[in-house]
């Protein structure tokens, strides 16, 4: 098996085990059972659990954020743009519970990573909110005095609290398509400027239809 093939491997598989049992309760004998790979192999590519946890969600959230850029770069207004990075980051939870629930619980729950871990990514995935937003101004569409910097974490903190409330709900009462269409029009009434124009129909990217089966966690829910 080629390295990097191993390499995913093992990080898929931490991304199920983390899941089912929780960072603090995973152990690496564990997931190097369900990588199918030795004990030691694990350490070949990582230092320890905190190194594999970094590692998931720089590279999942890079993913992330190179799919976002592609299908907004499709769409010119920026409503439009903003409705649909809300579509993309929702529908995080359907594509993928197990690494869902990773990012927006198990991740938090390490105080490590929290306090110590400096969060590029994350910024450049924020950052792709303001600059919509920029875009809009300098368009004459969302009103001058809105501060991309504090629009894009409220923006964001919608998106994460819908999200979060999936992961630990057995049930969505709402679709991803109904809550990002709700959610963006909340923040988009706000900002728009009142001479801006009506929104175009403009030909909507198609969804990634991911054909990945997905295991149930047995990890109790509270």
């Amino acid at each position: 098996m080629k390295v990097a093939d191993k390499h995913q491997k093992i990080v898929q598989a931490a991304i199920r085990v983390f899941a089912r049992n929780g960072f603090f309760n995973s152990k690496i004998a564990e997931i190097a059972k369900e990588a199918n790979v030795a004990d030691g192999t694990i350490y070949l590519y990582f230092n320890n659990k905190y190194d594999i946890l970094i590692t998931i969600f720089e590279e999942e959230i890079g993913k992330i954020i190179a799919r976002v850029k592609r299908e907004i770069a499709q769409l010119e207004d920026p409503r439009l743009k903003l409705e649909r990075f809300a579509y993309l980051h929702l529908s995080l939870v359907e594509a993928n519970r197990d690494l869902a629930e990773v990012i927006q619980v198990e991740l938090r729950q390490s105080s490590k990573f929290m306090k110590e871990y400096r969060n590029k990514k994350f910024a450049e995935y924020l950052n792709i909110i303001s600059q919509i937003v920029r875009q809009g101004q300098n368009a004459g569409i969302f009103k001058k005095e809105i501060m991309p910097g504090i629009f894009k974490r409220a923006f964001f903190g919608a998106l994460d609290e819908m999200s979060r409330f999936w992961v630990l709900s057995s049930k969505k009462k709402y679709s991803v398509a109904t809550a990002a269409r709700q959610i963006s029009s909340y923040f988009i009434n706000g900002i728009e400027s009142k001479q801006a124009p009506p929104v175009k129909a403009e030909r909507q990217p198609k969804p990634n239809k991911s054909k990945t089966k997905r295991k149930k966690s047995s990890k109790s829910k509270k």
